[in-house]
């Protein structure tokens, strides 16, 4: 049976409450010591905006809890996409001041140094074959490494929820990855099994102490919940959340199409949870609340303008979508409607304790 923990936690302890939630859900037995670990964190902007990418009480008792444990070379990494800087994400995440105090070194998958490499799955593939049919191209930098996801609790647009399983999203593929929204659900199912071809060792540690509601990953509502969660199992980790969030999790297709393919377990019913009583849990949040750029979106990859998809977001006039982009978000949304949902939060315990992480207190 897969095992997810589960644990209540709060500012003043939550470091410490990541590493009892690790030992909870067995990372020692599923993350082989003797292999280097990826520690793949999300930046889904690169401003802050609370539940929307890996917080730094977060990477900082996942790296305390391995580091106490034997585990030597810890690599965090992050690809870019088209419209988020991910550098710019770490010190505005302020991710770049507990790489410092843990003297780690934080591998950019998209420079010079980082060779991508042609991998042939052993698993058939349910789409990635198709959209890229020149190759899959991975990073030889994860291949023999074990992975620990971060992701954090929130909402999405494209798949209602996103979390251990999307997080792969944004280190195994190039920038080009957008080619897959329109199969975005079984494109998470090729991923992982991808990942359980190349990882020794997987395991998800995902973030709940303030998650995000409404047109996730970015246009949201944050609350503060007090959660967090880790398992080996990607699906179920994901699947618990889903559940908490006020979903079916059999209902969501991604989750639905690991479980058919023997990927993980996202039936609740077949899923042990340890620490937490969480049966009655449910932040009965939204999944149907869209922005003026994914309605955007959505008419290209499933509407009346799919017959243009490839001429809109895979020729050369491709750019006008990123910058599209960045103005509504970067532009628009985030100082007009963002900005009063950050200094809310900045304002709160969670907040104090963000700040605290800031370059000039650390």
């Amino acid at each position: 049976m897969s095992k997810v923990a589960v644990l209540k936690t709060s500012p003043a302890t939550v470091v410490d409450d990541y590493v009892k939630l690790m030992k909870l859900a067995d990372f020692e037995t599923e993350l082989p010591r003797d292999k280097d670990t990826i520690l793949k964190i999300n930046i889904s902007w690169h401003y802050y905006f609370p539940a929307c990418s890996t917080t730094p009480w977060q990477l900082d008792g996942v790296t305390k809890a391995l580091k106490e444990a034997g585990y030597q070379n810890l690599i965090p990494a992050q690809n870019r996409t088209v419209v988020v800087d991910p550098k710019l994400g770490a010190r505005n995440n302020h991710l770049d001041t507990v790489i410092d105090k843990h003297d780690l070194e934080f591998m950019y998958l998209y420079e010079d140094g980082v060779k991508w490499i042609k991998y042939e799955p052993k698993a058939k593939m349910l789409v990635l074959d198709k959209v890229f049919p020149d190759g899959i191209l991975i990073p030889d930098v994860m291949v023999g490494k074990n992975a620990v996801h971060l992701p954090t609790l929130k909402t999405h647009v494209f798949t209602t929820m996103t979390g251990a399983m999307k997080n792969a999203f944004g280190g195994l593929l190039r920038e080009n990855r957008h080619w897959t929204h329109s199969v975005i659900h079984e494109t998470l199912v090729d991923l992982l099994a991808i990942q359980k071809e190349i990882h020794p060792g997987l395991f998800a540690v995902t973030d709940g102490t303030i998650a995000g509601d409404g047109p996730g990953p970015r246009a949201m509502v944050p609350m503060i919940k007090n959660y967090i969660l880790a398992s080996a199992d990607q699906v179920s980790i994901d699947a618990i959340a889903a559940k908490m969030m006020g979903f079916d999790p059999m209902n969501l297709k991604f989750l639905r199409l690991a479980h058919e393919h023997g990927l993980g377990c996202a039936d609740v019913k077949e899923i042990e949870v340890v620490g937490e009583d969480i049966s009655e849990v449910n932040f009965h949040f939204h999944d149907k609340q869209e922005t003026f750029a994914s309605r955007g979106q959505k008419l290209i990859y499933h509407g009346p303008l799919k017959p243009l998809e490839n001429v809109l977001l895979r020729s050369c006039i491709a750019p006008w979508s990123y910058y599209a982009s960045r103005l509504y978000h970067d532009g628009y949304w985030y100082p007009c409607k963002g900005k009063p949902r950050v200094d809310a939060i900045l304002r709160t315990e969670w907040g104090k304790l963000f700040s605290s992480y800031g370059r000039s207190n650390s």
